[in-house]
């Protein structure tokens, strides 16, 4: 093992803090936020969670498949949202919003041994 070596983490690890930490950043945003601040914070996990399917893919193809399949069905969603959408309006965009989590949970199991 590597035990004593922190230093050669793949580059995925940090890829898949980044995209955690902006997935937490959801439930973190501000009130009157509105749609914009909805899809200002998922342009980020957006961004992340494509470094994390870049660094990945060959390593964990199916978990990033996934990762990318749930961000891609989100942007779908949050692009449906009119300017002032109703309560379940933004409901509807849940599911979608989960699947993005349980992808990234998903990952971050496959990955732990690699990145703790």
């Amino acid at each position: 093992m590597l035990s004593g070596c922190g230093s050669s983490k793949p580059a995925y690890c940090t890829a898949r803090s980044n995209l955690t930490n902006s997935i937490k950043g959801l439930t973190s945003l501000p009130q009157g936020g509105g749609v914009s601040g909805l899809q200002t914070q998922f342009k980020k996990i957006q961004s992340d969670a494509t470094s994390v399917v870049n660094s990945a893919k060959g390593d964990f193809p199916n978990e990033t498949a996934a990762i990318k399949s749930s961000v891609d069905g989100l942007s779908s969603a949050l692009k449906s949202l009119p300017s002032n959408p109703s309560a379940s309006q933004i409901a509807a965009i849940a599911p979608a919003a989960t699947n993005v989590v349980n992808s990234v949970k998903s990952f971050s199991s496959a990955t732990s041994s690699k990145c703790s």
